[in-house]
């Protein structure tokens, strides 16, 4: 299917949809993004409910405002993969979920805003400034230790000192889309890591970050930890 074919179709479910289930939503649109799953091989991400303003807790939910989008190349790379696959029933139950969501965010505002802070952190990250090293955490949950913010997934490793020392200047692994890379760490390591990962397929829609971080102690509670940035490109493992 086009993708002016696609968008028209989707204009047209959301058009039936009740108003009272799209209040709030201030646009529903495609993008032609691609977006693989970080774990699941041959699973892509085909929408998401961007929230935008969050409101404060006890506030009335009419303040939620959000919108939803889906994605054009993530449904297109599904078709190519399935001979049979169906772009209507898969466009209207994606389009249903996602309006879902935004209606269950509506209700808990309080998680809305930690999102919002993690997205705000993660602009910092992007433009070099000082950021909360832990602000993914805060992010959507994809997995076990695989967080998303905005376009940017996050994997986090999680080492014990030993394990941390050894890493140093050494391969680490990475798991993407089903597949195991490897990628080369610096030495010495800061308490926690950003690597952002270039090379693996399919390529994500934002960053991939690999997180290398020191399991805290004791005497992490009078400090904070240091963060640092490194790039490194992923060979297949």
């Amino acid at each position: 299917m086009r993708r002016r074919d696609f968008e028209a179709m989707v204009r047209a479910m959301a058009a039936e949809m009740p108003p009272a289930f799209t209040e709030g939503i201030l646009e529903i649109a495609v993008t032609g993004k691609t977006v693989p799953h970080p774990l699941r091989e041959g699973v892509y991400t085909l929408g998401e409910c961007l929230p935008h303003d969050f409101g404060s807790p006890g506030e009335d939910d009419a303040g939620i405002r959000s919108s939803v989008v889906l994605h054009y190349g993530s449904f297109a790379a599904l078709a190519r993969e399935h001979g049979d696959f169906d772009w209507r029933e898969e466009a209207f139950e994606t389009l249903a979920h996602e309006v879902r969501h935004h209606l269950e965010w509506r209700a808990r505002v309080p998680e809305l805003e930690k999102l919002d802070d993690a997205a705000e952190a993660n602009y910092a990250r992007h433009d070099g400034e000082a950021f909360p090293p832990l602000f993914y955490r805060d992010g959507e949950v994809l997995g076990e230790g695989v967080w998303k913010v905005e376009d940017d997934v996050f994997l986090e490793r999680l080492l014990s000192r030993k394990a941390w020392e050894a890493a140093a200047g050494r391969a680490c692994p990475v798991a993407w889309h089903g597949r195991s890379w490897e990628v080369t760490l610096p030495a010495p390591l800061p308490d926690v890591l950003f690597v952002t990962v270039e090379g693996v397929a399919p390529a994500p829609a934002g960053d991939l970050l690999l997180v290398v971080r020191r399991k805290p102690g004791a005497r992490d509670l009078l400090r904070k930890p240091a963060a640092g940035r490194h790039t490194a490109r992923a060979t297949p493992h």
